[in-house]
């Protein structure tokens, strides 16, 4: 496959991209004091990866969700589908009122991501370690078809516990899929503790780089150093490309839970969740 030139759909600058990403982190906190949700802290650090991807990297038209020639993304690490729900509210893909129902009663909005629930929702997920195979499913179709789209994966570190995820990179890496993009979310953290705890990974990179893939490690919140080595996307023709986000879970949220297992599950009360908002509008 050719180097595929990635598409800007949309112009916008630093400034107004950290913006957007405390817009962003706002509508997480409201969702998760609103509906008393769980799951704010991987929202939280996934916030930029977001951002720029559907602000300056992905061929995309809101007004054309289901466009063919669309670069598809796949959420994986779904249970932090609200800062996916906040994006795609604010880049014109459903009015940002639907946001009030996220885990509400007749609210059209999961906790965890389900297609068509709304426009820009690309797969139903949830079950951790399913979204790499569907993604690198996606991806096949597109080469055996010589579409020029590409297909973006979100996951989390924890979630690369999944032998799941090990065979779809194996496969990837065999069929030569240079037309996906996985970024890891490594925040350092799951459910039961540091990841490295629960289940150590390291060598993190090298392993992808030993099942064919090109890598990248970047700081998951620079929005300019993640725009510069999204737009170098692939990084080798013949080779899927994976970019390691070094992230803070819970980061621009409550800041007793910023980098704590507690941000995997604790809602903000009313008082941290105003506390919180006042720290995000003084950055």
């Amino acid at each position: 496959m050719e180097k595929y030139i990635a598409r800007m759909t949309y112009s916008i600058s630093t400034d107004e991209l950290k913006k957007l990403a405390r817009e962003v982190r706002k509508q997480i906190l409201l969702m998760s004091y609103r509906a008393q949700s769980a799951h704010t802290g991987g929202a939280l650090s996934c916030v930029e990866l977001l951002t720029v991807l559907y602000f300056r990297i992905m061929h995309i038209d809101p007004k054309k969700p289901w466009a063919q020639d669309r670069d598809r993304l796949v959420f994986s690490k779904a249970h932090d589908a609200k800062a996916l729900y906040a994006v795609l509210s604010e880049r014109g893909f459903f009015d940002k009122k639907i946001l009030e129902g996220y885990e509400l009663d007749h609210g059209l909005l999961a906790g965890h991501s389900i297609r068509h629930s709304v426009p820009g929702i690309e797969i139903s997920a949830g079950s951790l370690g399913h979204g790499l195979p569907m993604a690198a499913g996606m991806a096949l179709a597109g080469k055996i078809d010589n579409k020029k789209w590409r297909v973006f994966a979100i996951l989390s570190d924890g979630e690369c516990d999944e032998g799941s995820v090990w065979e779809a990179a194996l496969f990837a890496g065999h069929h030569k899929l240079d037309n996906l993009i996985v970024l890891v979310d490594k925040n350092g953290l799951q459910g039961y503790g540091k990841t490295k705890d629960v289940l150590n990974l390291e060598p993190f990179a090298a392993k992808w780089r030993a099942f064919g893939w090109q890598t990248r490690e970047v700081n998951g919140h620079a929005e300019d150093g993640l725009s510069k080595i999204l737009e170098k996307i692939p990084f080798q023709s013949g080779k899927p490309s994976v970019v390691i986000a070094h992230t803070i879970k819970g980061i621009g949220g409550v800041e007793k839970h910023v980098d704590q297992v507690s941000s995997q599950y604790k809602p903000p009360t009313k008082e941290e969740y105003i506390e919180a908002l006042r720290a995000l509008e003084s950055l």
